[in-house]
């Protein structure tokens, strides 16, 4: 495919690097028009892998010829390049990983789809920081979690930096919304959960919580890990409708961790040492 120089940064093409918000990327009323942009080499060889398409790439001149050449041929599409300081000021951020990649999305799937063969899944509430979903997410695939719940206000896992920081691991992991509007959580999608046999397990601060290394969680053949937002944690309702309340001992009174590392210590505990 042709390495295009860069000459005008209003060009159509280069749309979905510079004036794209992400909610317009993810094209919701027509999701198989959606894209997202994948960042760094490692990154974008896992979205291939999980059989993305890439629709072009947008990197440094240096790299057309260096550490992106082996993925420029795979990728078969249309590459743009410029000196990074004009890249910076089309994106609006320094491409610290090198490469960027615009993707189509994939077909989403469905909650029940993703979970049929599934003994540990994540549930995340409403966690809107990128970063936290894409750290829950590499943790998740990492640690034993076999597939990923949204719930409607939860940040879009395929978010660029969200993408960036799971290390491209949202496309090894399932995933799937618990529906799309407000009204399908909790109490819809928390019985979803039920009819598809799973105990819920709600990571929370309550002084009526069981301790995480409770021997009833593990021996659970289904079980979903429940995580809330960064700050506020999950909702009342959510919580007092869970089979169980969890908590993580703290020493020097330290009362929480941020949701991503608690999400590293649930899944560790209760998923990656789960009976096989």
């Amino acid at each position: 495919m042709p390495v295009i120089e860069i000459t005008d940064l209003s060009a159509p093409e280069l749309a979905p690097y510079a004036r794209l918000t992400e909610a317009q990327l993810r094209a919701r009323q027509a999701p198989e028009k959606g894209l997202f942009i994948a960042e760094g080499v490692k990154v974008i060889a896992h979205a291939l892998d999980a059989g993305c398409e890439a629709v072009s790439l947008l990197m440094p001149r240096r790299h057309a010829e260096g550490k992106a050449r082996a993925l420029i041929g795979r990728c078969g599409a249309p590459v743009y390049t410029a000196d990074e300081a004009l890249l910076s000021t089309l994106t609006g951020y320094a491409l610290t990983r090198g490469v960027l990649c615009a993707m189509r999305r994939p077909a989403p799937r469905g909650a029940e789809e993703v979970c049929a063969d599934a003994r540990r899944v994540a549930v995340l509430e409403d966690i809107v920081d990128p970063t936290n979903v894409g750290a829950i997410l590499r943790s998740a695939a990492a640690l034993g979690v076999d597939a990923a719940l949204l719930t409607p206000g939860c940040c879009d896992p395929l978010n660029r930096r969200a993408v960036r920081v799971s290390m491209g691991t949202v496309f090894q992991i399932p995933w799937a919304r618990l529906g799309e509007k407000r009204a399908d959580w909790p109490e819809r999608g928390l019985a979803r959960l039920k009819d598809m046999g799973f105990k819920t397990a709600a990571m929370a601060l309550d002084e009526r919580a069981v301790s995480i290394d409770d021997p009833r969680l593990p021996a659970e053949d289904r079980l979903a890990i429940v995580l809330g937002t960064e700050g506020d944690g999950l909702s009342p309702a959510t919580v007092a409708a869970c089979d169980y309340t969890v908590r993580i001992p703290m020493r020097r009174g330290v009362d929480s961790l941020n949701v991503a590392a608690a999400s590293a210590v649930a899944f560790w505990t209760l998923a990656a040492l789960k009976p096989r």
